[in-house]
């Protein structure tokens, strides 16, 4: 298991339809393509054995190597230091536009800045999962690998001679191995496309066009971008990553670009994240009109409202999560052949979490909706008409046990978030009938939204442990409910809310690090425990903001970021060895950092909270 990577020794590089993941000593060992949701290329990360990789590093030497990314980009540099010379290994991927394609292209130029390097290129693809067969072509300009459902070429960068001018490609295993030295100021690389034309020799000078015309189209839609506050760079790189994980032509965001990464290293709780959740939708629209992405915000907003037009139509409820062109065919199966990350079996693609009935999330359209007309965005009268379906449905099936916003596979409870959540898509529902004009049953969403209030301060709150709790069967404390004062429900001044937040920070919090809840007190269905959440850690980062713990608040968010790896990047959970756990990097960790940061700026500011 030593030969697996750390999950925060990776960065991340994208076009805006999928992305690849890039371990800090040169090895491509995640990319998926056309899509997100596409099978596999390169899947090391779940096995190095047999998952496929393409790895570009010093031969025969040994070194040390650092990571940064070419700033306000998502660019990645990798640097080789030895004692004979410093050599760069620069990706990216050119960024695709709005129109779907199967033509991608991974850029990978290496140059010597000082010295002498001798670098090796291992390139081996493992088709749709490592299940898919391929043929090898080596040609005298390229490279091409042909699998049974797609094609990919490797092209040479080259200014004249062999790749690198000494270098020789040779067939190994199913893929292609090569060698070359390179001096001071010299480059070469290569380029890996998918669905491309006929493989063909690239000059330098091609590369770095690209390379500029990459660097150009991120800082200028970084040009929108209006944090001004304390983490300017942290919220920037939180930013950029976010939108790495944009699926450009419909506007979704998918939860993380990897699947099966474990939340216990060698447990079973390893799920497919490379979809799009509507939970996200909230959190999503206020982090990205907070900090002036408002083109994003319109089209991930017009993303959701066509999956509530389709609900209402088709008459059956929301799914939790779709694809990111829509779609809701998620099935979960199990690749038996892979290892897992670490030995962390069993290795799931889909999710069949998709078919859980989880109420919270008709709190997280209409708050996203509502949010949305707050800053001048409103949708149609077809968006509204669903709306008000989705709404009117609610009141007839908000008062039922569900799954929950933790995906839990142990029975449905009567959760407190849910019901939580529910208050909220009729609170804001009621908000938009009234302020807008717009027509609904205001009369039966009240009488339903009171009713939901009550039940969860006679029925959610323990008088016995002093605290709101997981479900109403329960005395088990949970993290999601750090929102409550957030969502206006309860004053973060409360007797009732002071005694819970005291309650989870006995109980919870580990430092600055938040568990969602115990397992082994509220079984869930799933062998083994998980790592603190790195989206509840912001969470109580915003907690203790709205309590008036300012000092406390700043502190506990800085010691968060020393959690991030050297990139930025956050994963879904933090081990208690403070390593990175889970699919990466999250969706939600890097939302709630963004909604963290400005939360805890404008209290600072001694402004009222901005949620």
């Amino acid at each position: 298991m030593d030969s697996y990577p750390a999950v925060e020794a990776h960065g991340l590089i994208g076009d805006l339809q999928t992305a690849a993941l890039v371990t800090d000593d040169g090895a491509v060992d995640w990319f998926c393509a056309p899509r997100f949701d596409s099978p596999s290329i390169f899947a090391a990360l779940l096995d190095t054995r047999r998952g496929g990789h393409f790895r570009i590093s010093p031969d025969g030497a040994d070194y040390t190597s650092k990571q940064l990314y070419l700033p306000s980009t998502p660019i990645l540099i990798t640097r080789f230091l030895t004692p004979d010379g410093v050599g760069e290994v620069i990706d990216f991927m050119p960024v695709t536009g709005e129109q779907a394609t199967d033509r991608h292209r991974l850029v990978r130029i290496v140059q010597v800045v000082r010295g002498t390097m001798r670098f090796r290129i291992d390139c081996q693809p493992r088709f749709d999962y490592a299940r898919g067969r391929h043929e090898v072509d080596i040609r005298p300009d390229g490279v091409v690998f042909r699998g049974a459902t797609l094609t990919v070429n490797l092209s040479p960068i080259r200014g004249g001679g062999r790749l690198f001018e000494d270098g020789e490609v040779r067939r190994s295993d199913e893929g292609v191995h090569l060698v070359g030295t390179l001096h001071e100021g010299q480059v070469g690389g290569v380029i890996l496309e998918t669905a491309g034309d006929t493989p063909r020799v690239v000059t330098p000078d091609e590369a770095w066009d690209l390379m500029d015309q990459t660097r150009d189209y991120w800082r200028q839609w970084l040009a929108d971008y209006r944090y001004e506050g304390r983490w300017r760079e942290v919220v920037e790189r939180s930013a950029i990553t976010l939108k790495l994980m944009t699926y450009a032509p419909s506007g979704a965001l998918v939860a993380a670009p990897t699947a099966g990464l474990p939340e216990q290293v060698g447990g079973e709780r390893n799920w497919d994240y490379r979809y799009a959740w509507i939970r996200d939708a909230s959190t999503s629209v206020f982090a990205l009109l907070s900090v002036g992405f408002t083109e994003e915000a319109q089209r991930y907003l017009g993303w959701v409202e066509d999956r509530v037009v389709a609900s209402a139509n088709e008459g059956v409820p929301l799914q939790i999560m779709y694809r990111v062109d829509g779609r809701r065919d998620l099935t979960e199966e199990v690749l038996d052949h892979l290892e897992g990350y670490r030995g962390s079996a069993p290795v799931r693609i889909g999710n069949d979490a998709a078919g859980q009935l989880q109420l919270d999330i008709y709190g997280e359209v209409v708050h996203a909706i509502h949010r949305a007309a707050a800053n001048g965005m409103h949708g149609s009268h077809e968006g509204w008409r669903s709306m008000v379906r989705i709404v009117d449905w609610l009141c007839d099936n908000w008062d039922q046990p569900e799954d929950g916003i933790w995906e839990t596979r142990g029975g449905r409870q009567d959760f407190t978030y849910g019901r939580l959540m529910s208050w909220v898509a009729l609170d804001r529902g009621i908000r938009l009938a009234r302020h807008n004009g717009r027509p609904a049953d205001t009369a039966m969403w009240m009488r339903n939204r009171d009713a939901i209030y009550d039940q969860i301060m006679s029925q959610g709150y323990h008088r016995g442990r002093g605290a709101f709790v997981q479900h109403y069967r329960t005395d088990v404390l949970d993290a999601s409910l750090l929102v409550m004062p957030s969502l206006d429900f309860v004053s973060a001044t409360d007797p009732m809310w002071v005694s819970t937040l005291r309650a989870m920070e006995d109980e919870l919090v580990s430092d600055s690090l938040v568990y969602r809840y115990n397992p082994a007190a509220s079984p869930d269905g799933l062998a083994g425990s998980e790592g603190t959440f790195s989206m509840c850690s912001f969470w109580y980062v915003r907690a203790l903001a709205e309590a008036g713990r300012l000092d406390e608040a700043r502190l506990t968010f800085e010691k968060m970021l020393t959690y991030s790896n050297r990139l930025g990047l956050y994963s879904e959970e933090i081990a208690p060895n403070g390593e990175q756990i889970g699919n990466y990097p999250q969706a939600f960790s890097h939302l709630s950092l963004i909604s963290a940061a400005l939360q805890l700026d404008h209290l600072m500011a001694g402004r009222s909270p901005r949620w």
